[in-house]
Parts: C-alpha cells; structure tokens; sequence
C-alpha cells in the first residue's frame, strides 16, 4: 500500500525490495552541486514565479544558478526571463540557454518552434523528456539547480523524485483554506520519497495599499503557520500581490526586479544545503 517503486528511498523490508537506484546519472561533462526542487499541491499558486526570483536572488548572492522546467505542459521560464534564443545541441547532448545575467535555463519552451505550441504528451513520454534534462543537458559549473515541478503528485513529479537527486524541496502554496489540504499531500509525498522539506512559501498572501500602505488579505486570513507547524516544516516567505513583479514577470524582466521577498528562502537554502 502507498508503494512507490523507489526501494532506495523506501524503509521497508518486503520481499519485493531491491537496492537498484533509480537516479539517472548526470552526463559526466556535467556538474551540479546542489538540487532545489520547487513544488505545488494545484496549479496557479506561483510556482515559476518562485522558481524564477529563487535562481535570480541565489545569482546575485554570487552562485552560478540553474532552472530545470520540467512542467512540459505548462513551461513559461523563459517568457519571465524574456528568451527568445533557442536551445542547442550536437546530436547526442543539449546546451542550456543562458540568461543576460548567467542563469542557465532548459525548458521544453527552448526546443519548440513556437512558444505557443501546446506538447500533447502521454505521461510517460513527458516524464522522459524531464529525465533527458537532466541526462543530456551540459549543465556546466552549477552551484544550485531549481527544479520548476509540474503540480500534483502524478507521473512527472514522481519521475523527478525518483530520478534526479534532490537535496530538498520548497513547497508553494496560496492562503485559500483548501490548500492546507493541497499542502499535506505534497508534505506527504516528499516524505514517502525520502526528500528533505525546506519550507513553505505563501505566494499572493496580501496586497499592501500604496497609497496608505495597509495590508489587505484579498484570500482571506492565512492558516500556512498552523499548516506549517502541523507538518513539522517552516514558513520561509510570505508573499504580496505586487503588480510590479507581475509586470516584471509577463515582460520577461524578471531579472531587473529588486526585491527582497526571496531573502529568507535564500538564506535557509544556503544553510540547510551548504555549498562546500
């Protein structure tokens, strides 16, 4: 019951058990120090937003950074990093496009003709496209790589799990009170998978009044810091409504925004998954 089919991350004795791992090796010309993957329960709760300011904030602390997006269905990383370039290869590896800031990002965005047009995958097809990104991509030189995860508990967030090593993952979510349920399933499956949880970020949690700078819970009051301590995890950040970061986003400027909400995430990354 609840199996998973990763026996090395599984503290069970049955008799089914083999000590087989499922991580794909990295391509030896590859380098990649630290994985942060970044996670949600539902879709629409900010997830490449976080993604995006995460590789952006941990940049200018002076760390070579990396976005791996694998939501294939749903891939909008380099429309916030405004790229317009298309990923290259020479027939057996794959070459991230590089940002003007020197992120390096692959997205299924970067191998279509067209960013508008939609990849009608089967499951299994998608969730090898994600482990190709991690197997045939020349990741060069990465101190922290994010992993922009599709939402759910399906079959690409469980390919990532099992196949690309996570140091940790940050869960997303939004102040509705559904999400405190949304929220524990994924709590649950980085569990069941043996990864470590760093923390919560509660994305669009208040708009601040400009004008009288009062704070208004446009969701209704938050419950992230009684869903937080219930599943022994922290709350890392609350996020605002914050039009300028929306604009930044759309406009591909995300780089340009200044900022601090991603700080305090910065900052427990670079405790809980030190760079040595």
């Amino acid at each position: 019951m609840g199996c998973t089919h990763d026996c090395s991350s599984c503290g069970e004795n049955c008799g089914s058990k083999s000590t087989e791992s499922l991580i794909a090796k990295l391509n030896p010309k590859s380098s990649v120090k630290k994985v942060i993957g970044v996670v949600s329960g539902k879709g629409g709760v900010g997830k490449s937003l976080v993604t995006s300011t995460l590789a952006v904030t941990m940049n200018l602390k002076g760390y070579k950074t990396a976005i791996l997006d694998a939501d294939i269905t749903g891939p909008s990383i380099p429309k916030s990093f405004g790229i317009k370039d298309k990923a290259t290869g020479n027939g057996n590896e794959l070459f991230p496009v590089t940002t003007k800031t020197g992120i390096d990002i692959m997205s299924i965005n970067l191998l279509l003709p067209e960013e508008t047009q939609p990849v009608v995958w089967r499951g299994p097809v998608i969730a090898g496209a994600v482990k190709q990104f991690w197997t045939d991509v020349i990741w060069q030189d990465i101190d922290y790589m994010f992993v922009d995860m599709p939402p759910g508990t399906g079959d690409v967030p469980l390919t990532v799990f099992q196949s690309i090593p996570l140091d940790g993952i940050i869960i997303v979510t939004s102040p509705q009170e559904l999400v405190s349920m949304i929220v524990e399933k994924a709590v649950n499956m980085a569990k069941i998978m043996n990864v470590p949880i760093l923390g919560i970020i509660e994305n669009m949690s208040y708009f601040q009044c400009p004008n009288c700078n009062e704070r208004h819970k446009i969701y209704g009051e938050s419950h992230i810091d009684e869903v937080a301590k219930k599943n022994g995890t922290n709350v890392l950040a609350k996020l605002p409504i914050d039009p300028n970061l929306a604009k930044a986003v759309d406009n591909g400027q995300v780089e340009d925004f200044s900022g601090d909400y991603m700080n305090a995430p910065a900052e427990e990354i670079e405790s809980a998954c030190p760079i040595k």
